[in-house]
């Protein structure tokens, strides 16, 4: 091949890479301005006040296409598919409980994105922030509203090789003290202090007093429900198989996903509820794999995630077993019931 040939060929090349790379950009381009345009039967939404003290009121991250995607979002809690209040706050996580939100957010960068978690107050400001170690997946306020908790997927761990781990952290949004990891804690497993290389905690719940929470604990290849105490630092291990636990109203019940035997690698949980004073589990009348931290919507119902058309869709089901699940609202994801309809944590 001659020098001449050899220019020739490079230069095809850098134009076919120019060509893709310009094709690449344009897509992108064209699929964040569809984003930004409402879609035709979509939910009605316009910018106003939200609130997270307002009562009888459902607030949640809006992922329907359009200028207000990704905002928190209000709509009743009698009427969830009705027309949308949108705030301006965008949020990939959210919940909230007497009056404060956590909200997990995306901080874009010229090369790649950060995260932080924002504790904000009633009216959606900003009381204080902090840094989040990776991609967000969990939020939860204390129902006393002074501590709130997020989980994020980390990489780098050895013993994760190519797979993410967690990182679950709490806050005392009282005096902003944050344990970033609750490896942190001393960890009691079959009534005596446990060790491993391999601990992941995710999905916090808090209860009622400002002192206990449950969480996921992962280990050596299984899942347990662990119960958390804030005041000695300990998490001493309940049950078996559990993930992204939710404390009911009452402080009785934990809705939960279990893995499943039989069911697809990549989709194999189902939703139950465990009773806390009897251990006995109950199913509930979802047939889907779900993928999500359960919110109680009171004390009979639980409401969570599905993927949809635009993301995600929102289910309720009875928490008893019963019924049926059925679809509350589209384009929606991490619902908060504020203002006294009886959130759980």
């Amino acid at each position: 091949m001659t020098v001449r040939t050899r220019i020739l060929v490079l230069l095809s090349a850098l134009l076919v890479l120019a060509g893709v790379g310009t094709a690449s950009v344009l897509h992108a381009s064209a699929r964040a301005e569809r984003r930004d345009q409402a879609q035709a039967g979509g939910p009605r939404i316009t910018s106003g006040k939200v609130t997270l003290t307002q009562p009888g009121r459902m607030v949640f991250r809006n992922m329907a296409w359009g200028p207000h995607r990704d905002e928190l979002t209000t709509v009743p809690a009698s009427d969830p598919s009705g027309p949308r209040t949108a705030s301006g706050v965008k949020c990939l996580r959210f919940y909230a409980a007497a009056g404060t939100g956590v909200c997990l957010q995306a901080v874009h960068g010229p090369v790649s994105d950060t995260y932080r978690a924002l504790i904000l107050d009633a009216s959606l400001h900003i009381r204080a922030h902090y840094d989040v170690p990776g991609i967000p997946s969990r939020a939860r306020v204390s129902p006393s509203g002074h501590y709130a908790a997020w989980t994020a997927f980390v990489g780098g761990d050895s013993y994760a090789g190519t797979d993410f781990s967690t990182r679950a952290a709490i806050v005392d949004i009282r005096t902003g003290a944050l344990t970033p990891s609750l490896e942190a804690y001393r960890i009691v497993k079959d009534g005596r202090t446990y060790h491993a290389s391999d601990v992941n905690f995710w999905g916090v719940t808090f209860a009622s007093d400002d002192r206990t929470f449950y969480a996921t604990l992962a280990t050596k290849g299984t899942t347990y429900l662990v119960r958390g105490d804030l005041r000695a630092r300990t998490v001493t291990t309940l049950h078996p198989n559990v993930e992204c636990p939710s404390l009911s109203p009452d402080g009785t019940r934990i809705a939960y996903k279990k893995r499943v035997k039989g069911l697809p690698k990549d989709a194999p949980w189902h939703l139950y509820v465990l009773d806390l004073r009897t251990m006995r589990e109950t199913p509930l009348a979802e047939s889907r794999s779900v993928d999500d931290q359960a919110v109680w919507r009171d004390e009979h119902t639980v409401v969570y995630a599905l993927p949809g058309d635009f993301g995600a869709d929102l289910y309720q089901v009875p928490a008893d077993g019963t019924g049926a699940p059925r679809r509350i609202d589209s384009a929606a994801v991490s619902p908060a019931f504020v203002g006294g309809t009886g959130p759980a944590s």
